[in-house]
């Protein structure tokens, strides 16, 4: 078997269908059938159930597709090292982050654009228990995303900010009693109608870790999977939404309280896989200051 064997086997596995990954790879449907069927023939089995409606992964594919996507990975890495030593870097990493999360990731890009313009990298927005997956299965090379110390066990992590969250409100809204410094209890987010994110986001997890240690019960009005819905939603007075403040700042015409007491924090992680970076995530993961 060769690469490209491996290639388009892991792009039907992944597409969930040989039109799909013929599209991905910018081929005819019959020559990804083609392939697939002549890998077969060589192992000697199975890799793919096909049936009208889908296309599912026999026994042996389970087993096949990791170890061709490490193989794939591995040659990958062969390149880059070579490139490495003429000193331009090309082929593709893949980076993943949150929605609302840049914490220097533009800035660090550009750099890396600049360094190695040979180099592309595709920008992966997910949810952060789905970064981390990736990140385990080798399909994202490098993230920016938040992270708490049990999510953080078996990667390379580096901590590129860390901030509390605050309540945002309409200016309309009374959301209860405030210190002079503007800040609320937890209790008072917990008596109004609130903007929550739907689980898997490190938002959702933040409040929810924040809301159990204050030992202070929460219903949720609204779940929501978009930071702009939020704010639309809390800018017409429908609820208040809990934010980090650097997300906050960016909808000025909304009021920000702080919290007296046990605030959600948020941790913003530069994250890798464990062991030796590639040559290009080593050289990205430079670039953030």
């Amino acid at each position: 078997m060769d690469l490209r064997q491996m290639e388009v086997a892991v792009a039907v596995a992944d597409a969930g269908g040989f039109t799909a990954a013929a599209r991905q790879l910018h081929v005819v449907q019959s020559a990804v059938s083609g392939t697939v069927r002549a890998l077969e023939r060589e192992l000697g089995t199975a890799l793919f159930d096909r049936t009208t409606h889908r296309v599912a992964l026999t026994p042996a594919g389970e087993a096949f597709v990791p170890a061709a996507r490490a193989a794939l990975r591995a040659a990958e890495a062969a390149r880059e090292a070579v490139d490495a030593v003429r000193g331009q870097l090309r082929g593709r990493i893949t980076v993943g982050t949150m929605q609302g999360v840049w914490a220097g990731l533009h800035h660090a890009l550009a750099a890396l654009r600049a360094e190695h313009p040979g180099l592309g990298v595709q920008l992966r927005q997910a949810a952060v228990a789905d970064i981390r997956q990736a990140l385990r299965e080798g399909t994202v090379d490098l993230a920016v995303v938040a992270l708490d110390r049990q999510q953080q066990r078996g990667l390379t992590t580096r901590l590129l900010s860390e901030e509390e969250m605050v309540l945002v409100a309409s200016p309309r809204r009374v959301v209860g009693a405030t210190t002079p410094r503007g800040e609320v209890e937890l209790a008072d987010a917990a008596r109004l109608p609130l903007v929550d994110f739907s689980p898997g986001w490190a938002i959702r997890h933040s409040v929810d870790r924040a809301f159990r240690a204050a030992g202070v019960d929460r219903s949720t009005t609204f779940e929501v999977n978009d930071i702009v819905a939020a704010a639309e939603l809390v800018r017409n007075d429908l609820g208040i939404c809990i934010l980090p403040r650097s997300i906050a700042d960016r909808f000025p015409d909304l009021t920000a309280y702080g919290f007296r007491h046990h605030a959600p924090s948020w941790k913003i992680m530069l994250v890798r896989p464990p062991g030796e970076a590639s040559p290009a995530v080593a050289a990205l993961w430079r670039h953030f200051a």
